[in-house]
């Protein structure tokens, strides 16, 4: 064969399959729509209660969309995993930015993981009130824990509304438990507000502190270390080691000006090093040692108990002031008497009892 016939025959195109008409965009769409349909409850729950992952992502996902419809969805998910969901230990963690929430959780998911337990790790994360945006920067943080098998991660931004993601929260607690996560920790940036809302959800709380930078005196606030089961120095680790220790004696020292809680249970403050894995363990034997105790008083179920008719109240306010806020007249009113405010006509009391009147 000449070499001009080989090059024609190398270059010759065989006969193939002929292509299907591409489907439009409207129809692709339709088609995604319908598969969605296809796999949505059934699926989504039968995902949840086998413990997959990407099924308890997307439960949550609905649980926190504004969409009326997705509402009504996540609430029938809700109750259809309630009766699937597992004994679990509910850890609060909060402290002031910059204290090693991240660095902490990733160690101590790390040894929890290495106990046998499945550990769900949910932030409360308050966006900025300026910018409206929010760093939701634990996955990148957590390295490790991010890719082991039996934990799962999940941040969310609470936007202009630090009640409804904590309630989001909490619904995405029961999710977890129905998948199989027997140890819950809910992580806040600890801005005030946050540290309520995740103390009203929680079977134990651990408040992280700095030493050395002026955070001793921050943090003796009656309210932070009455909700606090224990405290913990993190960072003691060279030369911080000392004042670790030093801040240490100083919260013993405070905690003892206050009442005993209900429970009976005496908060203790402990040191560790997150950066280094040291003091994780005796961490881990305080909230075992606080669970027993409580269990075996019955507090431990009496507070859960009282957490219940807490957000039982919540959820009717915060459904409240939803219909309220989105009823036509109501949003007319107040277009209404924010203009008479910026041209001064009325003051912001009088604006508001204005707005009031409309449902009286």
């Amino acid at each position: 064969m000449s070499a001009k016939k080989k090059l024609d025959s190398a270059l010759s195109e065989t006969p193939g399959i002929e292509r299907p008409e591409s489907l439009s965009q409207a129809s692709a769409r339709s088609i995604k729509k319908h598969r969605l349909k296809k796999q949505s409850y059934d699926q989504l729950l039968n995902g949840i209660l086998q413990g997959q992952t990407a099924a308890l992502s997307k439960g949550i996902t609905l649980i926190e969309s504004k969409a009326k419809k997705h509402q009504e969805q996540a609430q029938k998910l809700i109750m259809a995993c309630l009766p699937h969901t597992v004994n679990s230990i509910r850890i609060g963690i909060t402290g002031v930015p910059g204290v090693g929430k991240s660095t902490f959780i990733e160690q101590f998911g790390q040894l929890l993981l290495a106990q046998g337990h499945k550990v769900a790790v949910l932030a409360v994360d308050p966006s900025s009130s300026i910018s409206h945006g929010s760093i939701l920067g634990d996955k990148t943080r957590m390295e490790s824990l991010v890719k082991a098998d039996k934990a799962f991660i999940r941040p969310s931004a609470s936007g202009d509304s630090l009640g409804g993601v904590a309630r989001k929260t909490r619904e995405a607690i029961v999710l977890c438990e129905a998948a199989g996560y027997d140890i819950i920790l809910i992580e806040t940036v600890g801005v005030g507000q946050s540290e309520t809302a995740v103390h009203s959800m929680t079977d134990f709380f651990l408040l992280l502190k700095l030493a050395g930078a002026g955070d001793e005196l921050q943090g003796i606030k009656r309210g932070i270390i009455e909700m606090a089961d224990a405290i913990v120095i993190n960072k003691a680790d060279g030369e911080n080691e000392k004042a670790a220790r030093l801040a240490k004696a100083e919260f013993n020292r405070a905690l003892h000006l206050y009442p005993e809680k209900e429970n009976g249970w005496t908060p203790k403050t402990l040191t560790c090093s997150a950066i280094e894995n040291k003091g994780i363990d005796a961490i881990y034997q305080l909230i075992q040692k606080f669970t027993e105790q409580t269990q075996e008083s019955g507090s431990f179920a009496q507070k859960r108990h009282q957490q219940e008719h807490y957000w039982f109240k919540e959820t009717i306010s915060n459904a409240v002031l939803d219909d309220f806020y989105n009823k036509p007249e109501i949003i007319n009113e107040i277009k209404v008497q924010k203009a008479l405010l910026d041209e001064q006509k009325t003051t912001p009391f009088e604006a508001a009892f204005a707005v009031l009147k409309m449902v009286r």
